[in-house]
């Protein structure tokens, strides 16, 4: 394959990935923002800490949708390792999306409703940068070359044994 048909091969599962992280991640900030604005308008939790309680939930339903959708085809080995660095980037995210948050509400004391919501937003955008930078690089690794060519072909193997022998048919 010529250079510039691997580039357009790398770009494809590339623009694949960000689409498949885009869609959990939209499920993810509708949950996020829904939990925030129902915990904000209907108890007495500070702004910050409905976001941070909603950002968790959110984290939560997010490492579902990217194990099993976004990076299903990743390695599946190590799960400990794997959750424990999720929830490690998470929480970092965590802190990017609620510092503009507590920046925005306590530094400039911008916390009506529509104030809150817009920063939240804005926060999770930022977040969202670092986090799918940090998923990809650390946490949903691709499967070494040669662990993904012995996969394929026991699977391949696999499929022979099941189909009949259509030799003689």
């Amino acid at each position: 394959m010529s250079e510039r048909g691997a580039l357009r091969v790398r770009l494809d599962r590339l623009a694949r990935e960000v689409a498949k992280f885009g869609a959990v991640g939209a499920l993810g900030l509708l949950v996020n923002m829904a939990v925030f604005n129902l915990v904000r308008h209907t108890t007495e939790i500070p702004v910050v800490r409905a976001s941070l309680l909603a950002t968790f939930i959110a984290i939560l339903f997010n490492y579902v949708g990217f194990r099993y959708f976004t990076y299903r085809d990743r390695d599946k080995s190590g799960r400990t390792k794997e959750l424990t660095l999720f929830l490690l980037f998470s929480a970092a995210g965590a802190v990017i999306e609620n510092g503009v948050l507590y920046t925005a509400t306590y530094g400039f004391d911008w916390d009506g409703p529509l104030q809150s919501n817009f920063f939240k937003f804005f926060g999770i955008g930022v977040a969202t940068l670092f986090r799918f930078w940090s998923y990809r690089t650390w946490v949903f690794r691709t499967l070494p070359a040669r662990e993904a060519v012995q996969t394929a072909e026991s699977f391949l193997e696999q499929r022979r044994a099941e189909q009949p022998d259509r030799v003689g048919s």
